[in-house]
């Protein structure tokens, strides 16, 4: 004879499809659940077995919901009964959980990991270059005013240079400006006093070039140094780096906001924010590139075109001695660096074996 079903917890039930909730109780005879209504000596009003319910997980004080099979509800409030009776039917609930788990969502997960890789790798790129084909003067131009307006308000000050010194800058920067791609009326040199920044020179999109008055003075006085640097600027801007750099940051940032939903104000700063487009680093590829574009421009002008190598060693002698200089973060002065400028110097005849 079988024995008598066990009362796990009272609540309420609701018929398949309707919203009339009537007192009932939960009970349970080995691992089967049914639900009795109260006052009711009459057949249970719904049957199943464990393993053909749904029991919603626990959160919080929010009632329990058990689904049957054919729709109907049971609802209680007395969470812990509900958990005391699943503890005590572990096995059971474990197949149980088997049962209702799908291993495809395994295998959707993974999909999405792998499309996510595949469009980090080949689709961001392909759009980058796209991006940078089409995208008009105007808007380097809007990106090169933001970051100076940004930059000036929160780090920079005025340029505390000489006017005579400023102008013998601009006269060498013009002779290697004259001999690029772009043209001398392609760029414009500003003056700058870094603060926190430091001795640093950067390019922005639309040709505008800083370069800040502790760069200057550390150069103490060697004209093709801080020329052969502004050379490399120029370099970044004529292979349109920080360009792609920013739309690779851009188009990342998308791609986390496929995968997660949301990635906050982290997208908006990367495309409005001034200081955020300074942080984007090169690529080695990138840094190397530019050398060699200062290399040529500096041999066609007619300087030394492995000056900046100078400068390499003489802000790692001061980086070594003082760590507020930011200019090695962003611009890396190797000794494999400088080989490959020499190297590069020598191929194109602009130093002697």
């Amino acid at each position: 004879m079988a024995s008598d079903p066990i009362r796990i917890a009272s609540g309420r039930w609701h018929p398949p499809g309707s919203s009339l909730a009537s007192p009932a109780g939960l009970l349970a005879t080995g691992k089967t659940l049914l639900v009795k209504l109260d006052g009711e000596a009459r057949d249970p009003v719904a049957v199943n077995d464990l393993s053909r319910v749904d029991v919603s997980a626990r959160v919080g004080r929010i009632p329990r919901r058990i689904t049957f099979a054919d729709g109907s509800l049971f609802e209680t409030e007395d969470n812990d009964a509900v958990d005391l009776w699943l503890r005590s039917h572990q096995s059971i609930g474990f197949v149980h959980e088997l049962e209702r788990f799908h291993p495809r969502l395994i295998g959707v997960v993974l999909a999405i990991f792998l499309l996510a890789g595949l469009i980090y790798r080949f689709a961001v790129p392909a759009l980058v270059e796209v991006a940078v084909l089409v995208t008009p003067p105007v808007v380097t131009q809007w990106m090169a005013s933001g970051t100076l307006i940004s930059l000036d308000k929160t780090v920079f000050s005025e340029s505390d240079l000489p006017e005579a010194k400023r102008r013998e800058i601009s006269d060498a920067f013009a002779s290697v400006a004259t001999v690029s791609a772009r043209g001398v009326d392609s760029y414009k040199l500003n003056f700058r006093r870094g603060g926190p920044i430091g001795a640093n020179a950067f390019a922005l999109p639309d040709g505008s070039l800083v370069i800040t008055d502790e760069l200057v003075e550390l150069a103490a006085g060697d004209l093709d140094m801080i020329t052969g640097v502004l050379a490399h600027e120029i370099g970044h801007v004529e292979r349109e780096h920080s360009l792609r750099q920013l739309y690779r940051a851009a188009g990342t940032a998308g791609l986390i906001m496929l995968i997660a939903g949301d990635i906050g104000s982290a997208g908006e700063d990367i495309m409005t924010n001034g200081a955020a487009l300074l942080a984007l680093s090169y690529s080695r590829d990138a840094e190397s590139e530019a050398d060699r574009v200062s290399v040529e421009l500096m041999t066609k002008a007619g300087r030394d075109p492995a000056a900046i190598n100078r400068f390499f060693s003489l802000i790692e002698e001061k980086f070594a001695i003082d760590n507020d200089s930011s200019f090695l973060s962003t611009h890396p002065g190797t000794g494999e660096r400088r080989k490959a400028i020499e190297d590069y110097a020598k191929e194109i005849g602009g130093m002697s074996p």
